[in-house]
């Protein structure tokens, strides 16, 4: 088991270009970015939406909210933990595919 383990390890340490430092922080960056975004986002719903709205309601607008508290949050996360270099490219990326329908229309 702890076999597999390593090797699953070092894949990502070769994957990411980084230490085991490295792989150790981003791991944790998005362990706190998940449990912190929960707790983040449950005032903001308890703002958005009235306690007895409809399941479908409180979702369809909880995914919206929570997606880009979430992805501030890991930045955040892995700025702190020495990890920017590692995320912040990728949140490029998803900035750049979210805009495009928006940038195609001008």
């Amino acid at each position: 088991m702890f076999a597999k383990l390593r090797v699953w390890w070092d894949e990502r340490r070769r994957k990411w270009g980084v230490s085991h430092w490295g792989v150790f922080a981003i791991l944790l960056a998005f362990s706190l970015a998940g449990m912190s975004c929960l707790k983040v986002s449950r005032p903001i719903m308890h703002v958005l939406v009235p306690a007895d709205a409809p399941r479908w309601l409180f979702w369809s607008i909880r995914i919206p909210v929570i997606v880009p508290v979430y992805e501030v949050l890991l930045l955040a996360f892995g700025t702190v933990l020495g990890q920017r270099h590692f995320f912040w490219p990728k949140q490029k990326r998803l900035l750049r595919f979210i805009a495009r329908p928006f940038l195609d229309r001008a």
